[in-house]
């Protein structure tokens, strides 16, 4: 400094302690960061041998009433409790103000927190505050390790003014968040199809898989009856550009959230300000320090995007409907995580939840058939069913048709598909009034395009006894002929054909299977000895499955309540379950 060491110092001083008597200060030491620069008469002190435009600085970026710093610490209240971020600006002011045309500008961060930590207190605190303080003040600048003010703005508050500017700019904000989506949407999760930002309905196919459509951020939802979110889901549910939609079981709905939206912007904003800013280094002459400075921020603000798009993307809208005669509804679930958009969808809410299904049983298909009932008379045509999936919102959403036709396979081949399933047919004679290539119990392998027939049970099961039953006698069967018996006595009856040696009439196998390997097993016997017995005409197949397991150590409560509940739910015999002994 300029003025006389001894006076000034003894002058500044002065000042100081007669602030701190004032205010009551209890602290220990007197450090540069407890130093009240915002008191008019230090802050006199401090600056009567610099340049005037210290003043203005002090009171934006360093200490005063509407000073950043105080606002920060008011902000943060794990700094504000410290005045963390007050107490670095000070110690940086009075280490670096002064120096300002110094060949090494600046005091290093190690500097910044000695001069700002009392005993007792974390360094890491102040280590904090400084980060926030160095990527927020408008005449702080940073090169590495060291910190320092200039009279000459940073680079800082020029993205400040830039991000300001884009807000007469929402194109720009809204196609940054728009492409953001689209490589997020990359990773689909279990969703085959997934429709990022749709223009508009005609955008959305009209097919039979289950699609999720992510809605634009001008269709945000909120809490209010008719959020742009509702009314952009229902437009796209109800129709495919002037046509009604078809399939419309198939489509569900992801939304951003109104209120996080704004914060989504405001980090979309920085980040395009940065970006411009690194676009102009040779226009605007930036230093190195202010270079990496740029980049340092515009990494951080991209960083705050991606953190931020799974808070805003947040609401499932899924289109609902409990009984056919109800109103359709959109109920909306918010979603939690920070994986993948789609893969939150999928894999946390709609699967979990059973709204979109993987994977559907048989016995549940038979259920759903009978209930509504989806029967078109004695039976369904396959097509049909798959049709009525995709269209009806009041049943099951599958992912896809194949998840129907592997309930169907699993369907035609259960043992009990009298009572759990039912029976295919490849097509219907009305003339004949009968099924044709009527078949049940076997391994099928048709496909969401066949043209076959899924049959009632009890339909089936009555054209096959009709068909297999033995032929009536005639009206002469077991009479006796006098004549055939005397042309026996003169020798001249036809030789009778051979008595043919007795058919076996009844089958019993007993066969042990191996416990990891049941599935493999049971499905080979099923194959390769049951199926050739039910293929016999009139053949009543009984097939008992017989459990024994020895368990020394006793069965565990958690296993003997899963087993006896599974058993009672398959319908074990009334004699199953365990015994002490």
């Amino acid at each position: 400094m300029k003025f006389q060491r001894t006076r000034g110092v003894l002058r500044l001083m002065a000042a100081v302690i007669h602030s701190l008597w004032e205010k009551g200060d209890k602290n220990p030491l007197i450090l540069p960061a407890t130093i009240p620069i915002d008191d008019s008469r230090v802050q006199f002190e401090l600056t009567r041998y610099l340049s005037d435009n210290w003043v203005p600085i002090i009171e934006k970026d360093v200490d005063g009433a509407s000073s950043l710093p105080l606002k920060m610490d008011g902000e943060l209240p794990n700094l504000g409790k410290f005045s963390a971020c007050r107490r670095v600006a000070r110690t940086i002011y009075l280490g670096s103000a002064p120096t300002a045309t110094a060949a090494n500008r600046g005091v290093e961060d190690r500097q910044v927190k000695l001069g700002s930590v009392m005993p007792g207190e974390s360094p890491q605190v102040f280590g904090d505050a400084l980060r926030r303080l160095a990527g927020a003040a408008t005449y702080l600048y940073q090169d590495g390790p060291r910190y320092w003010y200039s009279t000459q703005p940073t680079v800082t508050k020029l993205a400040d003014d830039r991000a300001e500017q884009m807000k007469r700019e929402p194109d720009k904000v809204a196609h940054e968040i728009e492409r953001r989506v689209r490589l997020d949407l990359r990773r689909t999760g279990d969703f085959r199809k997934v429709h990022p930002i749709p223009a508009s309905s005609v955008d959305v196919p009209d097919d039979l898989e289950t699609r999720l459509v992510v809605l634009s951020a001008d269709h945000a939802y909120s809490k209010e009856p008719n959020s742009a979110a509702e009314v952009a889901a229902k437009a796209i549910f109800e129709t495919r550009g002037n046509a009604p939609r078809i399939y419309r079981n198939t489509v569900v709905f992801l939304a951003a959230d109104k209120t996080r939206l704004q914060d989504m912007e405001d980090a979309v904003r920085k980040f395009l300000a940065w970006e411009s800013i690194l676009n102009e280094v040779d226009k605007l002459d930036l230093s190195k320090s202010q270079v990496k400075q740029a980049e340092t921020q515009k990494t951080a603000a991209d960083g705050a995007i991606t953190a931020r798009l799974p808070e805003t993307y947040q609401w499932l809208l899924v289109p609902t409907q409990q009984k056919p005669s109800d109103q359709v509804t959109f109920p909306a679930t918010r979603l939690t995580g920070s994986d993948a958009l789609a893969e939150r969808a999928s894999s946390k809410k709609l699967k979990d939840a059973e709204v979109v299904l993987t994977s559907f049983g048989a016995s549940r298909l038979r259920m759903e058939m009978d209930g509504i009932p989806l029967w078109r008379g004695n039976h369904v045509a396959i097509r049909q069913l798959v049709d009525d999936f995709a269209r009806y919102v009041y049943l099951p959403r599958l992912l896809s048709p194949d998840v129907l036709i592997g309930a169907i396979r699993a369907g035609l081949a259960l043992l009990t598909w009298e009572k759990d399933a039912f029976a295919y047919a490849e097509g219907y004679d009305d003339a004949a009034g009968r099924y044709m290539g009527l078949q049940c119990g076997f391994q099928s392998l048709i496909s969401e395009t066949d043209s076959g027939l899924l049959v009632k049970p009890e339909v089936a099961r009555e054209q096959i006894a009709r068909e297999t039953a033995p032929p009536p006698k005639g009206p002469e069967d077991g009479k006796d002929s006098k004549p055939e018996s005397k042309k026996e006595d003169i020798g001249t009856s036809k030789p009778q054909p051979p008595a043919q040696p007795p058919k076996p009439k009844r089958y019993h196998g007993t066969v042990s299977l191996d416990p990891t390997r049941v599935g493999r097993d049971a499905s080979r016997i099923a194959d390769e000895v049951i199926t050739h017995l039910a293929g016999l005409v009139g053949a009543n197949v009984k097939v008992t499955l017989e459990i024994e397991a020895q368990v020394p150590d006793g069965a565990t409560d958690n296993v003997v309540r899963t087993v006896t509940e599974n058993g009672r739910t398959l319908k074990f015999d009334a004699g199953s379950g365990f015994e002490m002994d």
